[in-house]
């Protein structure tokens, strides 16, 4: 599905679902800030649309090699980072002409940037590994 419209909690979005060895679906927008995640996450998560659940990527695009995108993944809600999102949004970015179809593209997530360098046999990511946390666990 390429930017599609759906309905979603009442609204319109144009979506673009996807595989990168997970499922995902891309929604572009320009006021990532103002998205409630907590509400509008679950109610994508959990559509009938996507009955075996779905992580969502809302993406801003800042240039032709710059996209910045907020996560919320199945099972886990909105978090850091992700990679196969950051492949997934530079991927439709690049089919959609919103950004360059080949070389690198950087993605920002709160977490930090990945790199996604995109090649006519497929996506290369790179990006740094921080700890976030760490704990223990008994049982």
């Amino acid at each position: 599905m390429i930017d599609e419209p759906i309905e979603i909690n009442g609204q319109s979005w144009r979506v673009s679902c996807l595989s990168v060895g997970n499922p995902h679906c891309v929604v572009f927008c320009d006021n990532l800030e103002q998205l409630n995640l907590d509400e509008i996450g679950p109610a994508f998560e959990f559509d009938p649309l996507f009955p075996e659940r779905v992580n969502v990527e809302f993406v801003h695009v800042v240039g032709r090699r710059d996209l910045r995108m907020r996560v919320w993944e199945r099972g886990i809600g909105e978090t850091l980072a992700c990679g196969t999102g950051a492949c997934a949004a530079a991927a439709t970015a690049a089919k959609l002409g919103f950004c360059a179809s080949e070389g690198e593209l950087n993605v920002a997530q709160p977490g930090g940037v990945m790199t996604v360098e995109l090649h006519p046999g497929g996506l290369w990511l790179s990006g740094s590994v921080v700890t976030v946390f760490e704990g223990s666990f008994e049982y």
